[in-house]
């Protein structure tokens, strides 16, 4: 008697529900991801284990590299440009309406106020290039105190970098302060930064670091 043959099933699935849910899934993290903003430095920070987030506005973030340079980072383009303006104003200097819109377009900036103006006038590509000169005077917001004499012969101390901080704080109340060293900075450099800002009554400031790992601990 001859075997009755079973009829083959259709092993097709419509997968069409599946790739909507993708698509959906793709387009979410898309329009939620925070993108990692483009520093002129290259900063890896040391290891600890707080946990504490560092807000993602309101921020003045202080870049130190490793050879002790300082760059700033601010998240507002509004304190940008009047911090811009209020230092140009210090120095007798100011800024036309482009190379003020080119400021605002960068994500840090690190170059002493005389030689702004014609840092600002560089195409993007030559300005990345002036940056990674790090062995440059013209590179790194200048932190030592200088005494310069006005027209009527009064001495006064003068610092860019706290002149930076100062402006900056007084346009935002809310300004929050960071500071992001490089783990080989020599504690000294970085304690002059934390120094400059205790005198200027800034005595709460966060230090980003990495979040020290149970392999970074094995590793010591």
């Amino acid at each position: 008697m001859a075997k009755a043959k079973v009829k083959k099933q259709s092993t097709f699935i419509d997968m069409t529900a599946m790739s909507d849910v993708t698509v959906l899934l793709l387009t979410f993290f898309m329009l939620t991801s925070t993108f990692v903003q483009k520093e002129p430095i290259d900063v890896k920070t040391p290891a600890s284990v707080s946990e504490i987030k560092i807000p993602e506005t309101n921020l003045l973030t202080i870049l130190v590299d490793a050879k002790g340079k300082i760059f700033l980072s601010l998240d507002n383009d509004n304190v940008k440009r009047e911090a811009l303006e209020k230092v140009g104003e210090d120095y007798g200097i100011t800024f036309t309406d482009k190379q003020i819109n080119t400021f605002k377009s960068l994500q840090a900036f690190g170059v002493p106020i005389q030689s702004m103006a014609g840092f600002l006038d560089l195409p993007s590509d030559q300005q990345d290039a002036y940056m990674k000169n790090l062995e440059s005077a013209r590179v790194g917001i200048p932190a030592t105190d200088n005494e310069l004499r006005d027209a009527k012969g009064l001495v006064a101390s003068d610092n860019e970098f706290k002149r930076w901080v100062a402006h900056a704080s007084s346009i935002n109340d809310d300004l929050q302060i960071a500071i992001k060293a490089d783990k080989l900075t020599e504690y000294p450099v970085v304690k002059t930064v934390m120094d400059d800002l205790r005198k200027m009554k800034k005595n709460r400031y966060l230090l980003i670091t990495n979040l020290k790992t149970a392999s970074s601990e094995e590793g010591k």
